[in-house]
């Protein structure tokens, strides 16, 4: 069992500044959760709390129901990777992964043991003599997470373990954490900045800002149901387009009214509309890059290409609109002839449209979804 519990959480540094303000959550045995936002926005600081490497300025933690709030870190059975590593450059890979074990006097046979198997499950075996200045970056954080790994902690914490490596090598430890969760089977908290990260890893995602949870859900819910405008633009890559819009109620059904078109809120959305009556009010309406497809010439909203990105598989278009309203259109490669490629570099003009049915809609006011 390995349940964290975190009620009314508040840190304040020096008596004035919020670092995190009334945080409540509850996280599953073996859950794998993410903490992701902009920097300064209270999820490290929250881990390093849970940790017991920052005092609680209010609330409570709870591991396995007993409340850690004076616990000092040894004794709240977690392991930890920060984002530096953090190894003892003059220990050999192998006496880094046993550090912890010596501390608590394991028999030289076990720690034999449990450093060989987790060497094995990192790949890190043939490098158990080395020391770190002769490892690349990859190779030290996984010995850092080997490290971790041989206390078979009740909690694993790992903070931004990522950010260091270049693109390549953050896939492939991603894909590795991934492999690891299922092989070492625990409660797992991570923080992270990219949302790459906390879409492909979490069970459930913890979006902050400001020290706030903005939302809590699956990668699904906070893609396909963000709870606010600021969810919405961080969740998604590229980040979902924004603008002003009227919604509308006509002849029984609601139409969102933008760039001259007039859009038909269809299916579950638009049902939503109806039966809470939501009122007709200019609103903050989100469309996604992908959700955007080309039209027929004459139909549909005319767009101007100001930039083309060729990223292989897809084309992201940065457009501007007749009215300056800048939008960014994701169109997929495949089946696009040479002279539609062509169509589509700066300069040139086409047409797009979208559907009612991937539309977001958020008060202008509050930035909260209008079908929460």
């Amino acid at each position: 069992m390995a349940r964290v519990k975190l009620t009314n959480v508040k840190k304040i540094y020096d008596n004035k500044v919020v670092a995190v303000q009334d945080f409540n959550l509850d996280i599953a045995d073996k859950e794998f959760v993410v903490f992701v936002g902009p920097s300064g926005c209270g999820k490290s600081t929250t881990l390093r709390m849970v940790a017991g490497l920052e005092e609680i300025s209010e609330g409570t933690i709870e591991i396995d129901d007993v409340v850690v709030n004076d616990l000092q870190p040894k004794d709240r059975d977690i392991s930890m990777v920060f984002q530096n590593y953090a190894l003892y450059p003059h220990l050999t890979v192998f006496e880094n992964i046993a550090f912890p074990l010596r501390l608590r006097k394991v028999p030289q046979e076990e720690v034999f043991e449990k450093v060989a198997e987790a060497a094995e499950i990192l790949g890190i075996t043939e490098y158990l003599n080395r020391k770190p200045r002769a490892l690349s970056g990859g190779q030290r954080q996984r010995v850092a997470i080997g490290r971790a790994m041989v206390r078979h902690p009740k909690v694993f914490l790992m903070d931004e373990p990522l950010s260091n490596l270049d693109a390549k090598l953050r896939n492939q430890m991603r894909a590795e954490i991934i492999l690891l969760r299922k092989r070492i089977d625990t409660t797992f908290i991570y923080v992270t900045h990219d949302q790459t990260e906390a879409m492909t890893l979490g069970d459930r995602i913890v979006i902050m800002k400001d020290g706030y949870i903005m939302q809590v859900g699956t990668p699904d819910e906070v893609f396909d149901h963000p709870d606010n405008l600021f969810v919405a633009e961080f969740i998604g890559a590229p980040k979902m387009n924004t603008f002003k819009a009227d919604l509308v109620f006509e002849d029984g059904e609601y139409y969102v009214k933008a760039f001259g078109a007039k859009i038909l809120v269809d299916g579950e959305k638009g049902e939503q509309l109806k039966k809470q009556q939501t009122k007709p009010q200019e609103i903050i309406l989100g469309v996604r890059p992908e959700h955007i497809v080309l039209a027929k010439e004459n139909e549909g909203i005319k767009c101007t290409v100001r930039v083309n990105e060729m990223m292989g598989s897809e084309i992201h278009l940065h457009t501007v609109t007749d009215d300056e309203t800048n939008l960014i259109v994701r169109v997929p490669t495949i089946g696009l002839t040479q002279k539609q490629r062509n169509d589509l570099q700066a300069g040139h003009v086409f047409n797009i449209t979208f559907q009612g049915k991937v539309m977001h809609l958020f008060d202008v006011e509050t930035e909260n979804n209008l079908l929460k």
